[in-house]
């Protein structure tokens, strides 16, 4: 695995579609608006998929190499308290781009969207994207979409301008094609063939777009650029694997990955974003441009979560916390911050930092991080609330407290002394326990009731085999039943 941009990787395609974009950059009338909208940041927001919280060097994984990740982490912030919103990609992406709880939106229920289920991201909402594209961004999406199919949903529809990449949830990383074999893969609104790993598709792309976006065509105005891989998200396939993606007859597949595998699709990833920062500073943007680097939800199978417990489809800490990393030259000082913070905010985020508002109509449940980051306010108190329908999960976090049902068990943590989640202190603490029932409870019924007929899915015994005697989960709602007493021996600790 190359250490260094100056070893390039084989590159099997060069991702076509860039001369005709540059004809898209210019739009008539802008010309006088040049000087103002220079002094506005540019933003490359990268996201990764199912990337546990440990699962970088900077954050503590001793066995994978992600040199490019460590130098923006040092040369930014990197988070300590950031989590998603969902420990499913389609809810947290729900949650990112309209800067609300996904349980208000219909597809916000979906956990996530299913690759035969016609459901996404309605037009009318109002988007991160189309927020500042109305403030004059020029706006791309590179990678993954994954809120909804045409002809209905679109990240055209919603905001970007351009798009290339995927629209499911997975697609295999050398044919392109999802879980029920369908290809995938888009330029715009129209299928297009692309020979390559889709982690060097995605890198490549990113390196055009920023650029067209930062060139002279631009006409001077700032741009929003996403870049969400799929990595390191199943398949298990690393660079070259070709003969991996012949075998496999399901994209989950269970009988493949290993430790060095999943080492070879992280280290891949952060080369691609070691040359997207590289294609940053060749365009002389480095200094204006805020740089964003997350995980949609927590890590599966080969992921490293430590110090938490919990995976991908669990609302226990490992399944939420993220690895997040903020750089913004001269705004945000370098360091870490224990700043609590969720998917959400960056919306509201990064619309403060274009100097763009929300739509009052759809009103943001996130808050501008900046003050924060920027050393000019303390961290705040914050409270944070989920529910997922698989295994009934509910959970709520206050300060350092957190309370989490999952079936009929309930539990109480101070996930500061306790990340792990492995002391329930809900009898020790009932007052807090009762508190944050509460809580949760009046603030679930402002959100869409959940419904039989969404998607839910969890880790089962017969695959996991630290899953004991897990079953398939139902699709039946939470009936909303009170949360069990903290001094019920019934639900509490043999004596």
């Amino acid at each position: 695995m190359p250490k260094s941009l100056q070893a390039k990787p084989t590159r099997r395609t060069v991702v076509g579609g860039a001369a005709a974009a540059i004809g898209a950059l210019a739009l008539p009338g802008l010309a006088g608006a040049q000087t103002a909208a220079s002094r506005r940041p540019n933003i490359v927001f990268i996201m990764a998929d199912d990337l546990g919280y440990a699962d970088l060097a900077c954050y503590g994984r001793r066995d994978i190499a992600t040199p490019h990740l460590d130098r923006l982490a040092a040369q930014g912030c990197r988070m300590l308290q950031a989590y998603a919103n969902s420990p499913v990609c389609s809810a947290t992406r729900t949650a990112l781009i309209t800067g609300r709880y996904q349980y208000r939106l219909p597809v916000g229920l979906e956990e996530p969207i299913p690759y035969r289920r016609d459901i996404g991201l309605s037009p009318d909402h109002p988007t991160l994207p189309s927020r500042l594209r109305e403030a004059g961004y020029r706006t791309a999406l590179v990678g993954k979409w994954h809120l909804g199919k045409l002809p209905r949903f679109s990240p055209l529809k919603s905001g970007y301008e351009r798009f290339f990449g995927f629209r499911t949830g997975a697609v295999d990383y050398f044919t392109h094609r999802d879980s029920g074999g369908n290809p995938d893969l888009w330029e715009g609104d129209d299928p297009v063939e692309r020979e390559g790993y889709m982690t060097d598709l995605i890198g490549d792309r990113a390196v055009t777009e920023i650029g067209l976006l930062a060139g002279a065509q631009s006409g001077g105005r700032p741009f929003f650029l996403s870049v969400h891989f799929s990595a390191p998200h199943w398949p298990w396939e690393a660079p070259g694997d070709t003969a991996e993606a012949a075998r496999i007859k399901r994209l989950t597949h269970y009988d493949g990955g290993t430790l060095d595998i999943y080492r070879q699709m992280v280290e891949r990833m952060d080369y691609q974003v070691g040359r997207i920062l590289q294609a940053i500073d060749a365009a002389s943007a480095g200094e204006d441009t805020i740089v964003i680097f997350t995980s949609d939800n927590g890590g599966e199978r080969f992921s490293d979560t430590y110090p938490f417990t919990g995976r991908k489809e669990e609302l226990l800490e490992g399944g939420l916390r993220v690895p997040a990393i903020v750089r913004w030259p001269g705004r945000i000082p370098a360091g870490t911050s224990d700043a609590m913070a969720i998917t959400m905010d960056w919306m509201p985020t990064l619309l403060a930092a274009a100097g763009a508002t929300a739509d009052p109509a759809f009103p943001s449940d996130g808050i501008d991080l900046l003050p924060q980051l920027t050393g000019k306010a303390a961290a705040e108190n914050r409270i944070f609330h989920w529910r997922y329908k698989g295994n009934r999960q509910r959970a709520c976090r206050e300060g350092e407290w957190k309370i989490l049902k999952i079936l009929d068990n309930s539990f109480l943590f101070n996930v500061v002394d306790d990340p792990m989640e492995r002391a329930n202190l809900k009898t020790r603490h009932p007052d807090i326990y009762r508190s944050l029932a509460a809580r949760w409870d009046a603030w679930n019924r402002t959100m869409l009731p959940q419904i039989t007929a969404s998607y839910t899915e969890n880790h089962v015994g017969a695959e996991w085999a630290d899953h004991i005697g897990a079953k398939p989960t139902s699709w039946a709602p939470d009936p909303g039943d009170p949360w069990p007493d903290p001094l019920d021996r019934k639900d509490s600790e043999n004596d």
